[in-house]
């Protein structure tokens, strides 16, 4: 069993007390948490957004000020105020790192402190949930904003006192991050009661579209990471954060691919990014924000049945999504990422790869060049020759046919609606027969 010691960002205050709190699941714990001891009896604010019937997705339009995003914004700073964080994360040092793609650099020190180390396997995208290690069920009620649940109407609904219906369905809450990377940093936890690991189903996905929607703020980015691509606690979540100014990957050019004539029309248009060091499929449109979500969950289902971590940002509101499958883990398994890399103890998660690096010693910040940038990412990225066959078994579970692509290379900036329309393999099949997708070459056998 190949495994690599982790020491995982601090996301709840709670997080060191795990041995302490894993043996007891009686009733009434008296710590006011999210598990099945406290939850079902409390009061928590509900905000209930209408469903999505069939509301097409717009792009390209001025979002107005939602209540969701001023909600958020206020709950958090609330949460800051009552020094529920480990540190403020405003104080810390940003910069655009000088060069054409503008990646930015952030020094957090913060978040090199008071970790508590775990073992992770690397090798294996999907686990099963353990409520021996650190979970959501275990986060004190405190550190919950808002339960994030559909109405039962067309009509969306805040409540600032709900009690938690203990017959009804696992609520979805969103949390603070106590160890943010940015302002306004939380967690949308779904179906917290479940215990579901970390991995995306369509109905999850689906709520973290929606969350993006609601927030209607082009500076609000949602991310997952998967196991093997540095997520860090095996409870499904999101994270989610605002950054004003775009990512780098935002602006990156991208190539429309061409589907098959005779297919299913939902909307949703699929492009391969281009010039840019971590190679992504690029998701956009759709008819309703489900037909988008639905082909972006079974790309996700899919990497996640045969075992390639990958990690995940929504952007533009919840209207563009890309999707990035990885593999430094890999090569840090295997002595293949040069110690300068390792170095600077980053692992590159979504954030990372979106082009907001986040660094944790002050040298490397003040040294942080668009060469190192670069030279990070493309350790993250799968090899051209890789990344196709991925693309193609991709389109083949879903039941896509790329026909030819067509390049339409225009720069596009910022959130704007212009854009242009290897290595042996530690990640074996987890559910499939390897001769289905990949050579026997590229895989450990188990």
């Amino acid at each position: 069993m190949l495994t690599i010691k982790r020491v995982p960002t601090v996301v709840s205050n709670y997080q060191e007390d795990v041995s302490a709190s894993a043996a007891a699941e009686t009733v009434g714990c008296g710590r006011n948490c999210l598990g099945k001891c406290c939850l079902p009896v409390s009061k928590l604010p509900l905000y209930a957004f209408k469903g999505d019937g069939i509301d097409s997705i717009k792009g390209g339009e001025e979002p107005e000020v939602s209540f969701f995003d001023t909600l958020i914004l206020g709950q958090w700073e609330d949460r800051m105020s009552r020094g529920l964080f480990r540190y403020d994360v405003t104080l810390c040092e940003t910069k655009v790192i000088p060069g054409e793609y503008g990646f930015v650099a952030q020094l957090n020190e913060g978040r090199h402190l008071k970790k508590r180390p775990t073992e992770f396997r690397v090798d294996r995208v999907l686990q099963p949930f353990d409520g021996s290690k650190f979970n959501f069920t275990k986060v004190g009620q405190e550190e919950v904003l808002l339960r994030f649940e559909q109405s039962f109407d067309e009509k969306t609904h805040y409540f600032a006192s709900s009690a938690v219906d203990s017959d009804s369905i696992s609520p979805s809450v969103v949390a603070i991050n106590v160890s943010p990377i940015e302002y306004g940093h939380v967690l949308l936890i779904p179906c917290v009661l479940e215990c579901l690991p970390q991995r995306i189903d369509h109905e999850s996905f689906l709520l973290a579209l929606h969350m993006a929607k609601e927030a209607a703020n082009p500076f609000f980015r949602l991310g997952f990471n998967s196991l093997g691509a540095f997520a860090t606690i095996n409870h499904l979540h999101f994270q989610a954060y605002y950054l004003s100014v775009p990512f780098p990957v935002e602006k990156a050019p991208t190539q429309k691919i061409t589907m098959a004539n005779g297919l299913p029309d939902n909307g949703v248009t699929i492009s391969e990014l281009l010039n840019y060091p971590v190679r992504a499929l690029v998701f956009e449109g759709g008819n309703t924000l489900k037909d988008l979500s639905d082909v972006v969950s079974n790309a996700c289902i899919f990497l996640q049945e045969t075992n390639i971590p990958y990690n995940v940002l929504i952007s533009d509101c919840g209207n563009r999504i890309f999707l990035f499958p990885q593999c430094y883990a890999e090569k840090q398994a295997l002595g293949e990422v040069s110690q300068e890399l390792l170095d600077t103890q980053v692992n590159p998660a979504v954030w990372e790869i979106s082009g907001h690096i986040v660094l944790k010693r002050k040298n490397d910040y003040d040294d942080a060049s668009e060469n190192y940038a670069w030279s990070l990412l493309a350790e993250v990225s799968l090899s051209e020759e890789r990344f196709q066959e991925v693309k193609t078994y991709i389109f083949e579970a879903a039941g896509l046919q790329e026909m030819v692509c067509v390049a339409e290379k225009e720069e596009g900036e910022g959130n704007e609606d212009v854009k242009d329309e290897d290595e042996d393999s530690l990640f074996g099949s987890s559910s499939r027969t390897s001769a289905t997708y990949y050579p026997q070459g590229c895989l450990v056998q188990q």
